[in-house]
């Protein structure tokens, strides 16, 4: 009989939410091209403005966003336990590699990136994203249909050992070849094995730029946002909450964590092909288990399920590496140090599961400000 209470509490829950007649009109497009003049900003403003050093930090806290945004979909919002997140990453990073190496000799003759902004070379290295993120994706739905049936710590298992998998494929493939002929007499489709073996997969062209980055990554929050606050998003906070429940609510469970699993796979493939074109290379040694905890990490310290909870945890753990640099010996104890003490502060997380507009002094502070307006319009 316990169940039916813990039933009419998250029924409630769910009902309880209206969609938001914005996102029906031309007005919920407005998010999308914030996301691409903010990118913009990034690119032309900040970037030149903080020089070529911070540039860089910014562009790893960027692609730290899209991936560990995208695995808190999951381990967040749906509440499952996946710690193989960078096997969809490096999945996504040879995609993305594959087609921007190999296409380049093809379709302009060089290895080298090639074209102006939004350019022929850059429009090539966008539909390596797409195609990074939609081959991820494919390998969400073939990971998530059978192992979203599981839960806890047996779903962390499955993930895991897709994170094995991935990694130890990748160190078995064809070598990559370097010479222009020889890739010139062979098909797109033929080389599809070479992706470099446990030599890791080199010389792909360095189109990752802020834009891209923070592009991607606004979208992403701004999927995000919707997501919790649609139909859907209450679904996967039933899931989330009492997943027995849920199904007594008439929620197909899988069908939610799949879909969940799925668009956190698609966006972990853009952030592993943002990374491949950032570094210029990708070692499968490196994106394996290790990887994939720092990410958990990331999400557990901002919050899991709150959308500036990622932001501040890939944002700290991301510069405050760099803040020490200087003390080269300790860094890494201070580093270690930081997360002990948000930890035993902060068990929930930096956020928790809220958001910066619904704590106590952001409104306060907004109320204050309303009388203000209205005087001085006045």
């Amino acid at each position: 009989m316990s169940g039916a209470p813990a039933s009419k509490n998250l029924a409630s829950r769910v009902r309880a939410h209206r969609p938001n007649p914005v996102l029906n009109t031309g007005l919920g497009l407005l998010p999308f091209v914030a996301a691409f003049v903010l990118a913009m900003v990034f690119d032309t403003v900040i970037g030149p403005m903080v020089g070529a050093t911070w540039s860089k930090i910014l562009t790893d806290v960027g692609i730290a966003i899209v991936l560990a945004g995208s695995l808190n979909i999951v381990n967040g919002y749906a509440g499952q336990f996946s710690i193989g997140h960078a096997g969809f990453m490096l999945v996504g990073g040879y995609a993305a590699a594959w087609l921007t190496f190999y296409g380049s000799v093809h379709f302009f003759g060089t290895k080298e990136t090639v074209g102006a902004f939004l350019g022929s070379g850059q429009q090539l290295f966008l539909a390596g994203c797409m195609l990074g993120g939609l081959i991820a994706a494919a390998f969400g739905v073939i990971v998530g249909l059978p192992s979203l049936r599981l839960r806890g710590d047996y779903l962390a298992i499955v993930t895991l050992g897709f994170g094995e998998i991935a990694r130890v494929l990748g160190q078995i493939t064809a070598r990559q070849p370097k010479d222009l002929t020889q890739i010139k007499g062979r098909s797109l489709w033929d080389l599809a094995d070479n992706l470099g073996g446990a030599e890791g997969f080199s010389q792909i062209p360095g189109y990752t730029r802020l834009f891209f980055v923070y592009l991607f990554a606004f979208v992403l929050l701004v999927l995000v946002y919707r997501l919790k606050y649609s139909s859907k998003g209450r679904e996967l906070l039933a899931v989330r909450e009492n997943e027995i429940a849920a199904e007594a609510m008439g929620i197909d469970t899988t069908r939610a964590k799949v879909a969940a699993f799925v668009l956190a796979a698609f966006f972990a493939g853009i952030g592993g092909a943002l990374y491949a074109h950032q570094v210029g290379a990708i070692d499968p040694k490196e994106l394996g288990f290790q990887k994939s905890i720092d990410l958990v990490i990331i999400v557990v310290i901002g919050g899991m399920g709150s959308i500036t909870g990622v932001v501040l945890g890939a944002s700290i753990l991301v510069i405050l590496p760099e803040l020490f640099r200087e003390f080269s010996e300790y860094r890494m104890i201070a580093y270690a140090l930081a997360l002990i003490a948000v930890m035993i502060l902060r068990p929930q997380g930096i956020m928790g599961v809220k958001e910066l507009w619904e704590l106590s002094w952001w409104r306060r502070a907004a109320a204050r400000l309303r009388p203000r307006k209205k005087g001085a319009s006045s």
